[in-house]
């Protein structure tokens, strides 16, 4: 059955078919590995078929599936959220070497346009006594972090509220992470239709240069970072330094970036200055 299902997705086009195949079998059965003689019950065969043609017409394996591993936790999706990317851990890794000896500390961390909450969640989960607020603007997508919060054990640590950014925020915080929407507008009709046609566009359309986000951020996150805080986005291809920039016209001291693991820069580091 793999081997049938992974011939129909190379004939679709689809440049990881064996694994979108294995994925999609064991997503219809609810267990991994299964042993390759196993026999696929009668409503695994009816699942089965009904992932095959929604994968088929271009959506993304872990929209069928319904959620996506990330730092090794489990996240549930929604229509409005991103999928939890590997590349997106990148800001995770940054963050948690540069808090160094105050990963025992009682932080305070703020998310911006928190998605699944994927990276509050995991911070949380690497921070045992820190609290997290995460911010987006979709109600359906702060309901979905909170469940989030509660697969994953940090339910009582995190908080969720729908809001524009920084809007009607007070207090400081000591760390502060955002994968904000950084795609330019005139981009987006180009792009997969596994993206395109799947992913939520107010979290992918960050204005005419895709920069419009960080523009906000300048503006606001310096009256919210704490003495000693930090701050670390996720950025797109080639925009590290307009970011830079911005951010340091915003009176941030530029910390450094990361690399992803395709060796682009993909999170930038951000200091009181």
């Amino acid at each position: 059955m793999r081997r049938l299902l992974a011939q129909k997705l190379i004939r679709a086009g689809s440049e990881t078919a064996g694994l979108d195949a294995r994925l999609l079998i064991e997503g219809s059965l609810a267990t991994e590995n299964p042993a390759p003689d196993m026999l696929l019950p009668a409503e695994a065969l009816v699942r089965l078929s009904g992932f095959a043609a929604r994968r088929l017409a271009g959506e993304p394996v872990w929209r069928i599936l319904g959620e996506r591993e990330f730092w090794s936790l489990r996240f549930r999706l929604s229509p409005a959220t991103l999928e939890p990317r590997p590349d997106s851990e990148t800001i995770v890794e940054a963050a948690l070497a540069e808090l160094k000896g105050r990963r025992d500390e009682p932080l305070s961390l703020l998310d911006l346009g928190t998605g699944t909450g994927c990276l509050l969640i995991a911070l949380l989960s690497e921070l045992p006594r820190a609290s997290g607020l995460g911010i987006d603007l979709s109600e359906e997508a702060c309901r979905t972090a909170a469940g989030n919060a509660e697969l994953n054990g940090v339910a009582e640590r995190a908080t969720f509220r729908q809001g524009s950014w920084t809007e009607g925020l007070s207090g400081r915080f000591d760390l502060i992470v955002s994968n904000p929407p950084y795609i330019p507008s005139g981009e987006i009709p180009g792009l997969s239709v596994e993206v395109r046609e799947h992913d939520p566009i107010l979290a992918l359309d960050g204005g005419a240069d895709g920069l419009a986000p960080y523009r906000i951020f300048a503006r606001a996150l310096p009256a919210l970072l704490a003495d000693g805080g930090l701050i670390v986005f996720e950025i797109g291809a080639g925009q590290g330094p307009d970011v830079v920039a911005l951010m340091q016209t915003g009176g941030l001291e530029f910390r450094g970036s990361r690399n992803d693991l395709g060796g682009h820069e993909r999170a930038l580091i951000f200091a009181p200055g």
